[in-house]
């Protein structure tokens, strides 16, 4: 059973919606107060600056979206490339569908990250335990190349979740099949015969 939300975490929840509903000019202080249903001030208590609240949004997505890709229960690569290929569909399919608003808030981040150094130091740091993983996988898998393959395997991700979510396939986004077909035509590009 996990632990009731804190107050901190139940203002970057707050402010990861109100990213995904209003994007990055509909998050104030004052804004997540009131869609939190707190006093006004509250949001300045736990977080002062709009900086202190984005880098405390980046961490919760990270948390929030390590839940969303079952990180921890992603299979051991020595299962072979079936079982990755279908963590790896699921993980992309759920937040695609499931999770849409936890990804939209991702990509609005991700483009205020590249206005301000200071919170792309954050953003990125949130992504490497993500990376990591995947680094491990396509080592374990046989992969010549783990780094850049790494970079592809998320390229692709990422290029998937933008377009299902928000740009043109996000009118009909990609069934489970195609991105299992997809993932088992790259992972074969990524590991010797």
């Amino acid at each position: 059973m996990s632990a009731p939300p804190t107050r901190s975490d139940r203002v970057a929840d707050t402010a990861l919606a109100l990213l995904a509903e209003r994007g990055m000019r509909g998050l104030t202080h004052r804004a997540v107060d009131e869609a939190a249903g707190f006093p006004q001030g509250s949001t300045s208590n736990v977080a002062r600056t709009r900086q202190a609240l984005l880098e405390l949004a980046v961490r919760r997505l990270a948390d929030r979206e390590a839940r969303v890709l079952a990180l921890d229960e992603m299979p051991d690569p020595r299962d072979g490339v079936e079982a990755l290929v279908e963590a790896l569909a699921l993980a992309t399919h759920r937040a695609m569908t499931g999770n849409r608003a936890l990804t939209l808030a991702r990509y609005e981040l991700a483009l205020e990250a590249t206005r301000r150094p200071e919170l792309r130091i954050h953003f990125d740091a949130a992504g490497a335990r993500f990376r990591e993983q995947l680094g491990a996988m396509v080592t374990a898998l046989g992969s010549p190349d783990p780094a850049r393959h790494v970079r592809v395997l998320a390229a692709w991700a990422d290029g998937l979740l933008f377009s299902g979510v928000a740009g043109s396939l996000a009118a009909a986004p990609p069934a489970l099949d195609e991105l299992r077909t997809g993932l088992r035509e790259l992972l074969a590009t990524m590991a010797p015969d």
